[in-house]
């Protein structure tokens, strides 16, 4: 009985508790359009409050094969309080509707899910799950010039996250919008930064601020 009564607890708690929104916790959703060619991310991010504070670290994929392009990210949230990190795992599929290597302007659809398992361990034998479901639309803007390319980007879109603690379960949808500046050099190095807030219904907006690397290779034909 007493077991039982934790674990209603625990439930309550990981049910009630502020989620992290974004495409891993406490990581901006990035959706700088479809790449061309491979390319490789990392990523540091700092959460506010409302998403669980601390700082989360990150490294991507990406993979642009014509309209076509997909990410996949893992990623470690340590938020303030608890000790340890929740390891998670992404990733999107995107599709461009506008653009192409003449045009500056690029229109990216994007879906994407990643999982986690926050505050697993704090009870013997719990289940508590998180999924998180982004899909929206990327505008991006390439303006070259001799040295870098400058791409500003601004994404809304529709934010889902699912949680499971158990046999409760809970889901908050709502608007969500990042956006950023990448800066990419000729030799294929790169630095990016990234905000991302999402718009909750009766409690404080979770929001994180992410900033990194990345280097593209470029893939002849692609």
């Amino acid at each position: 009985m007493r077991h039982n009564v934790c674990a209603l607890v625990v439930a309550a708690l990981v049910l009630g508790a502020p989620p992290a929104h974004a495409q891993n916790p406490g990581l901006p959703v990035y959706n700088i359009g479809v790449p061309r060619g491979i390319g490789v991310y990392g990523d540091v991010a700092f959460p506010n409050d409302a998403a669980g504070g601390g700082t989360a670290l990150g490294v991507t994929a990406r993979a642009g094969f014509g309209l076509l392009g997909a990410t996949a990210t893992l990623s470690s949230l340590n938020p303030d309080g608890p000790a340890g990190s929740d390891l998670s795992v992404g990733g999107t599929l995107n599709y461009r509707l506008l653009g192409g290597p003449l045009v500056p302007l690029s229109v990216t659809l994007q879906g994407g899910v990643s999982y986690a398992k926050p505050g697993e361990g704090l009870l013997p034998g719990s289940e508590v799950s998180a999924y998180h479901f982004p899909v929206g639309v990327g505008f991006a803007l390439v303006i070259p010039n001799p040295v870098l390319a400058i791409r500003p980007w601004l994404a809304p879109r529709v934010d889902v996250d699912y949680r499971t603690a158990g046999p409760a379960s809970n889901t908050a949808t709502n608007f969500g919008l990042s956006g950023g500046l990448e800066l990419n050099f000729l030799n294929g190095f790169g630095i990016h930064a990234a905000y991302d807030r999402v718009f909750a219904k009766d409690v404080a907006d979770p929001s994180t601020f992410g900033i990194g690397a990345h280097y593209n290779f470029r893939v002849p034909g692609l």
